[in-house]
């Protein structure tokens, strides 16, 4: 496994714990000690979650992060079983939130590089922000894909056909 491979599900690991509530609701829903579970979320820990806790965690915040990670390192990626709830998303909250999110990088990455250097804590911090862009990204393109199979119209924004 190459070491971006393994900062990548490390990446997913912290934020999986993050949105499922923090270390102490992560340590109830997969049953593992909370020194273990903050082992899993220290990026600078090697331990890796168990397949069966990233399920448990996946399953309880809706959102498969580490298992996008395997995908994508296998060429892959996942597909969004519930499409349909994108259609109520504005696509102009959802455009606002990209680029909020594109400045709040570029900050990260420009503080972070600033003085000549790009420690590990910066790298850190700049990957949580990519991360949540990434994922307004993804709902933004999700979004997209349901007003063109639905032919044009969104909440929000009156969109025409071709």
């Amino acid at each position: 496994m190459s070491d971006a491979f393994i900062y990548r599900v490390k990446a997913a690991q912290r934020d999986l714990i993050e949105r499922c509530g923090g270390i102490e609701r992560a340590v109830t829903i997969t049953g593992f000690s909370k020194s273990q579970v903050g082992r899993w979320n220290n990026p600078n820990d090697p331990d890796l979650i168990p397949i069966g806790a990233a399920r448990a965690l996946e399953q309880d915040c809706r959102q498969p992060l580490i298992t996008a990670v395997m995908a994508e390192a296998n060429g892959r990626r996942l597909t969004d079983p519930e499409a349909e709830r994108q259609a109520d998303v504005n696509v102009l909250t959802a455009h606002a939130e990209v680029m909020r999110l594109s400045g709040e990088l570029a900050n990260a990455v420009a503080a972070a590089i600033s003085d000549g250097q790009f420690t590990p804590t910066e790298a850190t911090a700049v990957d949580r922000v990519a991360s949540s862009l990434e994922r307004a990204m993804s709902d933004l393109r999700a979004m997209a894909a349901v007003v063109k199979s639905r032919g044009g119209v969104t909440a929000g924004l009156r969109l025409v056909t071709e």
